[in-house]
């Protein structure tokens, strides 16, 4: 099972729909694939449809106030063949103040996908832009970390917030979490999103993605009606994009996950 986890520590860089896009095009071509969503803002279960509160959540397996659920219980399938997602709810914002210092909070999702192994081929999880319980156990559960940067000044300064968070985490863990950073929302008519472009790629060499994601009205057209990418064919260039992304990304080796003791 690859689990790749999608972060940046700032908002409206894409990280949703990188997520559902790379996931409805895995889901696609016939690979089981599991979308968890750890940002309790719950973006992509509105996207897809699946709403945290009703049907339980992320939040329900950290067992606060009782024993936690089986991740099992928590995921639902969707309208999507072989697409299937563990929604967010907003009870997950108050996790850190709830948990506190508690030991083996970190692991709690590296143990449900344990359990779930045998069941998905592709997990990826959309992180919140906060450091916090959910993004160190989506990066403690993950083997590949996606950065989605927009091609602009601003986000060039929210991924070094991201890169020197991951030093962190890598830290805990023991072990490197490879990474790819993944350029969007490019125009190529803008000298600002050339020169940012060219300032990720000088700057992080082969850690940036050659699939760029461009500028596409059609993304947007998709996500506010709830389809994912890979069935909404009138995203052309967007849809090319996340394909050659997804075969870029498939083409490296995977690395396996260790589940350490809680």
């Amino acid at each position: 099972m690859r689990v790749w986890a999608i972060s940046n520590q700032k908002g409206g860089v894409g990280k949703t729909t990188t997520t559902v896009a790379l996931g409805s095009l895995l889901a696609a071509a016939g690979k089981r694939t599991l979308l968890i969503d750890m940002d309790p803002h719950a973006s992509l279960s509105g996207y897809i449809g699946v709403e945290g509160g009703a049907h339980g959540s992320v939040y329900d397996l950290f067992g606060i106030g009782g024993n936690p659920l089986p991740p099992g219980t928590l995921v639902h399938a969707t309208q999507w063949d072989h697409l299937s997602v563990l929604p967010a709810s907003a009870a997950m914002i108050t996790l850190d103040r709830q948990l506190g210092t508690r030991p083996g909070m970190g692991l709690i999702l590296s143990q449900a996908l344990a359990e779930l192994a045998s069941d998905f081929e592709h997990v990826l999880l959309d992180c919140p832009p906060t450091l916090g319980v959910l993004m160190v156990n989506a990066l403690a559960a993950s083997d590949r970390l996606l950065v989605p940067t927009q091609t602009e000044a601003l986000a060039l300064a929210g991924l070094e917030r991201m890169l020197r968070s991951l030093s962190m985490i890598e830290r805990s863990r023991g072990r490197p979490l490879p990474r790819t950073i993944v350029p969007t929302m490019f125009d190529a008519r803008t000298h600002a999103s050339r020169a940012s472009l060219e300032q990720l790629r000088e700057k992080y060499g082969d850690g940036v993605s050659q699939a760029v994601i461009p500028t596409d009205t059609q993304i947007r057209e998709a996500s506010a009606a709830g389809v994912p990418l890979a069935s909404w064919p009138a995203a052309r260039r967007g849809g090319l994009a996340y394909r050659q992304l997804l075969d870029e990304l498939l083409a490296l080796p995977a690395a396996s996950v260790t589940v350490a003791a809680a």
